[in-house]
């Protein structure tokens, strides 16, 4: 008798711990604001613990529909082929709208280029502008890069931008955000385009511009108000059976607190 009920406290007991623990994976550019949420979270509720994993849109919806990962971050809308394989697994899941990114174009600082319109980036990420002469800089190559194809930030620039064209054989695809800053900081004639909270001093934001006359810098007012026009929604998406495990952690990151760090 006292094993089974050494047996059923002991049960309970993995129950509650595992309840303590939520685990998120998927967009880099989700990434940086899931950590800060996450940090803050935490000091405010002790025993909680989160743990947040990127690699891409692609790998946390994955994750989500192997049951790796208690919420998958994305910074896109799920595709319906995902959409039936969860259904077929029988996981129902949840979308939830954290935050709105704008997906900043950047350039090495001593690119003497400051702005864009999108022709003109459609141009460059399908190969036809391979100058930047051509689009009013120096007599140099453009080297091109962007993220790889299971990124969320990769279809949607793709889709939004490039007018569903596809990219040039010569773009250099990345595997994480940090990587193209890093890239792009070293080299010259380089641009790609990242998430706005990951551009840093080492590279160059350039303003953008859909109708050719009005050119807007990437910016968190910009981004709420949508004046600048590459603005994308980023999201959550979790089951429902976890629903009650990652609720607190939902609500904070939704709150007026949690929203200062999206």
């Amino acid at each position: 008798m006292k094993k089974i009920i050494l047996g059923v406290a002991m049960m309970a007991s993995a129950l509650l711990v595992n309840a303590q623990k939520i685990t998120i994976k998927g967009s880099d550019t989700v990434l940086p604001l899931a950590q800060k949420d996450a940090e803050v979270f935490m000091k405010k509720n002790a025993g909680k613990s989160v743990t947040v994993i990127g690699g891409g849109s692609g790998v946390g919806i994955s994750a989500l529909l192997d049951n790796s990962t208690d919420i998958a971050m994305s910074s896109r809308k799920i595709k319906m082929d995902e959409r039936m394989k969860l259904q077929d697994a029988g996981r129902a899941f949840k979308e939830v709208i954290i935050a709105n990114d704008a997906l900043s174009v950047i350039v090495n600082p001593q690119n003497k280029v400051s702005k864009l319109t999108r022709a003109q980036l459609e141009g460059i990420f399908t190969g036809k502008i391979k100058n930047w002469k051509e689009v009013g800089g120096d007599d140099m190559q453009i080297v091109v890069y962007s993220r790889e194809t299971s990124s969320g930030t990769y279809e949607f620039f793709k889709e939004h931008v490039m007018n569903r064209k596809n990219y040039a054989s010569s773009v250099l695809n990345m595997p994480a955000t940090g990587a193209i800053i890093q890239s792009v900081s070293q080299t010259k004639g380089a641009i790609g385009y990242v998430g706005l909270a990951y551009v840093t001093k080492e590279v160059k934001d350039i303003a953008v511009s859909y109708d050719g006359k009005t050119f807007t810098m990437a910016s968190i007012e910009n981004a709420k108000n949508k004046s600048y026009p590459v603005v994308r929604p980023l999201y959550f998406y979790y089951p429902t059976s976890k629903e009650a495990a990652i609720k607190p952690y939902l609500d904070f990151i939704l709150s007026v607190e949690g929203q200062k760090n999206c």
